[in-house]
Formats: structure tokens, sequence, C-alpha cells
């Protein structure tokens, strides 16, 4: 902690514009001042010296560095040929962000060099008092004596630091001889000398107690280190008491031309590695290992600004690692994945090589070894009015269940595709847009290899799939230049509608569905998928389709601040099936999409999709967000789901093996979810915030979440509950404490009012 106090404390006087120590010269022409008088009385001026005489308390208003500034005393001496001022008595330097205040004040207007006696400033967070301050733009170097610094904003300070000399390059580094860190007037630390860059972030320490109900007790230790712009990281050291000690390091670098990326390991002795499986699904959700990691690399290279390449590597011992100690990180990513990708882009086409082998037996994987793609973009064929695009890939590919995906075979085959589409976008009456298009998909398989019984050892085969379609909309707006309301802070409206048809047909293949190895195939998804192609990239699992699919946006937009803002967006969709298949009605489910800003700090937000053939609500998702100013927030939810019934589930995604398996698993669809986020600052000193999930269709409160705020006087604490509601077994029941200092918080007063997950939870 000293370190950190030492390294913010001597980067103030850089970082302060008071000062201006980075300011670059001004010519004479630029400065001009306004000088008026406090008190009556008047000003002597030298018409042949350029000399004006303050002899009573006075004001100077002039511009730095593009704000409005001041100097106040009782006395000066102005030359306005040099731009130089001398005041003392009661002086004050002060813009828009800072004060400092002194005895005697000399300062040039032109070249931004000053020098002080006794002087004390403020800009929170940071607070100084010294003597002697001198400065040079020139040598573009700096100097001060006998140095208070401190982040305490009150007359007297807890903690602050004081230095006996102090000499700054302003955005290189600082200079400070005789550093003392004191705790009120006791000393508690000395460094005889100190120099810290400023062009890097400062090392520092981090500390975070606390106990989970699965760690136990537990100390979560790191070091930010910093060795260059073009490398740093952090360093860990973790001790859980249920389940022993982990180390880790993240690596952050920049090789220039050779390309730039992270690292990171981390290396558990896990003595109850069983002890993170909370609800079980299946009797496998959880790992015996007792020596655990994870390992991440992600490396990108510009070999030119239209040629890049990336490598992403990542590896787990199991596939709950993540789960178990960064939560965050498997909430976003569950399974992720290793993969080799070089693109190279022109002006119409691009060419992308994919390689996607599989690191982790434990995850279910369709290898790509390699893809080659090579993507027309649409574009005009000369001088006629036709556009064409296209889409071609080749690649051997491998689909590898995972090995504890009992009954699921793995197969492989060389695969070889290409989309040719011919599109004529049209324009009539002036405002109908109509794009007629034509395409052909052609795909080779090779011969397909593998254990799976229902394609066997086949030989290669070929497919055909002819589309065609057409795509109508228009877009049509009205402008009420004079509707106003204080209560919506509506200042105009502008009404904008656009509806849209898009039919595709596509008739019956040669090849249906089951016919072929499935590698890119259709994958469970809440979202209405694309219809058309080559935006429909489900290769594997293209079927006959004669859909139209209807929709409609709106946007409703009114002058918020001088600038246009939307006060509503509305979406509406739905597929009209001409020709519907045993496992599909004649219309799909209604979605609807809006956002609503009735006032720029209230936001509602809705996505509800609706069955109008069984009449129906099938999902909902709705949110209220207060977000008035950053005292407090307020974020309420709901969110339902339908329970679909295992024959439902089947019907609706017949070719994904591994889902199939889910619901042999009694997959848990559905759910009726209520959640909450709150926060509120209480003071300058105190802040809260609450988070609750409660499932209503079986009554439990799934999680809830606490944290309380300190801000003390040089520091900033936060002290933080979280229980979660498995269902069977043991609550997770977390609490932490976290410190940080105040001059570089971790934890800040209102910062935190819309932050889901907590920082050590990793």
């Amino acid at each position: 902690m000293h370190h950190r106090w030492v390294c913010f404390f001597l980067s103030l006087l850089v970082a302060w514009p008071s000062v201006n120590w980075a300011a670059e010269p001004a010519s004479p022409g630029e400065s001009s001042w306004e000088i008026e008088s406090l008190d009556p009385g008047e000003f002597d001026y030298d018409l042949d010296k350029g000399l004006v005489i303050l002899n009573d308390r006075f004001r100077i208003t002039f511009e730095e560095q593009g704000e409005r500034a001041y100097i106040i005393a009782d006395r000066g001496r102005l030359d306005q040929t040099t731009g130089e001022i001398f005041a003392e008595g009661g002086v004050m330097l002060q813009n828009q962000q800072r004060v400092v205040t002194s005895d005697r004040l000399f300062y040039n207007f032109q070249t931004r060099a000053m020098q002080t006696d006794n002087f004390r400033a403020g800009q929170a967070p940071f607070f100084v008092e010294g003597t002697n301050i001198k400065g040079d733009a020139t040598s573009n170097r700096y100097s001060a004596d006998d140095v208070w610094l401190t982040t305490d904003d009150r007359s007297a300070p807890v903690l602050r630091l004081r230095t006996r000399h102090l000499s700054i390059v302003p955005g290189k580094y600082v200079e400070a001889r005789g550093a003392t860190l004191y705790a009120g007037k006791v000393p508690v630390f000395y460094f005889p000398y100190y120099r810290h860059r400023l062009d890097r972030p400062p090392n520092q320490w981090g500390l975070t107690p606390g106990y989970r109900s699965r760690f136990g007790f537990f100390f979560e230790g790191s070091y930010d280190w910093h060795l260059s712009d073009q490398l740093g990281g952090e360093a860990h050291l973790d001790y859980r008491t249920r389940r022993g000690w982990a180390i880790g390091l993240d690596t952050r670098y920049d090789l220039g031309q050779a390309g730039s990326g992270e690292a990171s390991v981390y290396l558990l002795d896990d003595r109850d590695p069983a002890a993170g499986a909370g609800r079980l699904s299946r009797s496998t959700d959880f790992t015996d290992r007792n020596n655990r990691h994870r390992l991440s690399l992600y490396h990108s290279v510009n070999i030119r600004p239209d040629f890049t390449a990336k490598f992403v590597l990542q590896d787990q011992s199991d596939a709950f690692v993540n789960r178990d100690f960064f939560e965050s990180q498997f909430r976003r990513n569950p399974q992720p994945a290793s993969h080799v990708e070089i693109a190279k882009h022109w002006s119409n086409f691009s060419v992308n090589l994919l390689a996607q082998p599989r690191v982790d037996d434990f995850y279910q994987t369709v290898e790509r070894l390699p893809e080659i793609r090579v993507t027309g973009l649409r574009q005009r064929l000369g001088p006629s009015p036709v556009f064409y695009e296209s889409e071609t890939s080749v690649g051997h590919f491998r689909f590898r269940p995972a090995y504890t995906d009992l009954g699921l075979h793995d197969y492989e085959a060389f695969r070889a595709d290409t989309h040719q589409q011919l599109l004529l976008p049209r324009t009539y009456f002036g405002w109908l847009n109509v794009t007629p298009h034509a395409g052909v998909r052609l795909t080779h398989y090779g011969a397909t290899a593998g254990d799976d019984p229902m394609l066997g050892q086949a030989g290669g085969m070929d497919r055909s799939v002819f589309n065609t379609g057409v795509e109508l909309s228009f877009k049509a707006s009205s402008t009420w230049a004079n509707a106003s309301s204080r209560l919506f802070d509506v200042d105009g409206l502008r009404h904008i509608v656009q509806p849209l048809a898009n039919y595709i047909y596509v008739p019956e293949p040669d090849k249906r569905p089951w016919e072929l190895p499935q590698f890119d195939r259709e994958l469970q998804t809440l979202r209405l998928r694309p219809i058309d192609f080559p935006d429909y990239n489900s290769i594997d699992s293209i079927d006959s389709r004669n859909v139209v699919r209807l929709g409609i946006r709106n946007r409703l937009q009114t002058k918020r601040n001088g600038q246009v803002d939307d006060l509503l967006n509305w979406e509406l969709f739905t597929d009209w099936r001409l020709e519907a298949n045993e496992r599909e009605e004649r219309f799909s489910d209604v979605y609807s999409d809006l956002e609503l800003t009735p006032r720029s700090w209230l936001l509602l937000g809705s996505e509800v999709r609706f069955d109008p053939n069984d009449h129906r609500l099938n999902e909902a998702n709705h949110t209220v967000s207060l977000l008035p100013n950053d005292r407090w927030s307020w974020t309420l939810g709901h969110r339902y789901l339908r329970d679909l019934s295992p024959d439902e589930l089947r019907e609706r995604y017949p070719y994904d093996p591994f889902f199939q398996q889910q619901i042999d698993a009694d997959w848990r669809w559905g759910n009726d979810l209520l959640f909450s986020r709150v926060y509120y600052r209480l003071n300058e000193e105190w802040g809260f915030r609450m988070i609750h999930q409660f499932e209503a269709s079986d009554g439990t409160m799934e999680e809830q979440s606490y944290s309380v705020y300190r801000d003390f006087t040089s520091v900033t604490a936060g002290l933080r509950f979280r229980l979660r509601d498995h269902r069977s077994g043991k609550d997770d029941f977390s609490v932490s404490l976290v410190f940080s200092l105040k001059a570089m918080p971790s934890l800040g007063l209102g910062e935190d009012s819309n932050r889901l997950e907590t920082r050590f939870f990793r």
C-alpha cells in the first residue's frame, strides 16, 4: 500500500492542469487579459514601459488552454511586453477545475512558466501544499521543495506524503528525494530516493479476503506490473482453505509488427474439486481432478490493413474449472474454442482461412481442418443493373462429441460448397424498393467416415439447391415540428415507418438433411432465424421452403439536448409459411421488440414471442430502468419462457444430436424469472447495491447479492454478500471485503450502479 501511495501522490503534480507544466508556449500576440479592480482604487499605467501597477485587490481574467482562468491578488505588477505578472498578498490562481493559493506568484501568460512561495492547491481527489515551485517550459522540467500531498479532502488529512524535493519531467518521470509517508503525525515509511515513470500505469498490489461456502475462507492476492509500454500484466497468488493454493499469471504484450496479444495461465491444486458441482443435472457435472488448470492465449497480427491473422488457444483441465473459479467468463462463454484465422480483404472479395481443432475432449466440437471461404460481396456486374454475390467454402470437417456424450458418434467428411446469386434491386414510384433474386447452391461431400451408424461408410454425394424470391420495402415519415411535452421531454416529433416483406422459395433439394452429415446445422435459438441466402448459413440443414417474412419497423424521434433521440423503436415480425412441413405451423411465432424512452432517464424494454396458432405466450422479456442521476438507479425485469415438453423439443430440433440427448436427460427449458438491481448512494460516504433473482415457477430465490460501500478519508472499501440457491445440496454463500486507495479506487460510489457481476467472482 505504501508503494501505491507514493506512485499516486508523486504523479499528482504532472497530471495537474493548474501548473500547466505540459502546456505549449504561446505566441505573444495570442495573450490577452481583462483587468478589473475588486476594491475602490486605481491602476497606474506606464505607457513607455508597458507596465500596469495594481495597488489594490484585483482580478485578471485570461484564457488558459481553451478555458477561462483568473488571477486574484492584493497587489501586482503586469508587464504587457513580456506577458509576466508578479502578484502578492492572498494570491489565487483559479480555473473551472482547480484552485491554487499562495503568498506570492510569478506567472508568464505566454510561456506558462510559474514560480510560487508557500502554495496550497486542490483538484479532487488530490490536494497539495509546498514551497517554491519553479518551472521552465523550454526545458520541460519543473521542481518543488518541501511538498505535502494527500487524497484526504479535509483540513487534517489522515494519510499524506512529504518529500523535501521533487523533480518532474512531464509525461515521463518524477524523482523524489526524502519521501516519507505519514499516518497523522506518525511517519510509517521512508524512501531516500524514488523514481517513478509517468508514461505507463503504476505497479500495484491488491488483496481481497473473504469467505465462500465452496471455497472456505479465501485470500486473493494480485500484483499488477508494467515493465514497459509493450509488456505488462498481473500475477495472482490465491489461497482457499477448502480448495488449497492457486497461482496465475496474466500477460499483455505488444511486439510491434509481429502483433500483440494476451496470455494467461492459472494453476490449482484443488483439494475438493467436487465442491463446485452444486445442483447436478448429470452425475458427471463435476471433476475428480486435483491438478486443475486454465490456459488461454490470444494473438493478433495486422500484416497489412487488409490482411490479418488471429490465433486463439483455450485449454482447461476439465469442463468446470471456469465455472468454479472464473464465473463471469463462464457465463459469457461456457464452451471456449481454439482456432486460427487468416483473412485477406479486397474491395469486392474476401478470403478467410479457419482452422479449428478440438483441444479438450470434454467439449463437443466440429473440427475444421481447415476451411477456406471466399466471399464475393454484393457488387454490380459492369454497367448492367444486375448485382452479384457469392460464397464458396472448401474444407475437411469432423464432428467430435464430448467423451461424456454417450450415444453420440463421431464422423468426418470433405465438403465443398458454393452459392451464387444474382439480384436486381429497383425502385418504383420513387418510394417502393423491390429486389428480386435467384441463386443456386452446389455442395459436394466426400466419402463419410466414422462411427455413426446412420451415415455408415457412405461414399461421396452431391446436392443442388435452387433458391429464389423477392424483397419489398418502403419507408415513410411524418413530422410534427410543434409537438411538445414537458412530461415526456418532447421537442418536436418525427415518425418513421418501414413495412417489409421478404418472399423465399426453395424447392425440395435432391438430398434431404437427414441424408447428409451434419456439420453446419441448425441450433436451438429463441430468435427468428434468417430465411434468405447467404444469411442462412446452416448449410447441411437446408430443406424446402416457401415462406414470406412479414415485418414492420416503427421509430418515433424527438429532440433532446439539441440532438435527435429515439423516443420509440418497435419492430414486429412473423413468417407466413405458404407450405409447412409436418413439424411446422402455417404461421411462426410473432416477434415483437420494443424500446421506449419516455424520458432520458427512463428506459423501457420489451421482447415478446407469441404463438398465433395456439394463442399462447411463448416468451416475454420486460425491463424497466430508472437512471435519474448518479445518486440512485433501479432496474426491474421479468423473463418468461414457456416450458416445452420433450416431444415438442424433439420436433423443433430434429438435426441436433447433442440437444436430443439433453432432452432425454430431463432438460429444463422454461422459466418465470423476476429480477431487480438497485443502487443507492446514501451520502458522500456510503453507498449500497442490491440484486435479487427470483424464479416464480417453483418459488425459489435463486440469487441475492448485497454490496455496501464506504468512502473513508484516504481509502474506499466494499463489503459484498451473495447467496445462491441451487435447489439441491448446500446453498452457495459468499462474502468479500475489498479495499482500494482513494487516489485510484476500484470501488467508486456511483460507478457500480449498473454492473451485474462483482470483482471477487472473477
